[in-house]
């Protein structure tokens, strides 16, 4: 689970502006560092697979902000894609 002061930090770090918070930006990188904290959980518990459902369903939703955000704003979606090092 990821901390309070963690989930600040990524939204601080990827806000549009001062009291951003629910932007496709902010979703997505919010999303992307509990992504990363679910993938290191499940390299130690393999057969957690509520844990893994919990992940497909993280990543089908990050991947459906992100197809949202190329379509509306590409220069905003490259520059996240970019930032976050995701592959597209």
């Amino acid at each position: 689970m990821i901390t309070t002061e963690a989930k600040a930090k990524v939204i601080t770090d990827s806000q549009t502006h001062k009291t951003d918070v629910g932007s496709p930006q902010v979703q997505v990188a919010v999303l992307t560092a509990r992504i990363k904290e679910v993938t290191e959980h499940l390299k130690a518990n393999k057969h957690d697979f509520m844990g893994r459902r919990g992940l497909l369903q993280m990543v089908g939703r990050r991947k459906k902000l992100l197809r949202y955000l190329e379509s509306n704003d590409f220069e905003a979606y490259k520059a996240l894609v970019a930032k976050l090092g995701l592959r597209k």
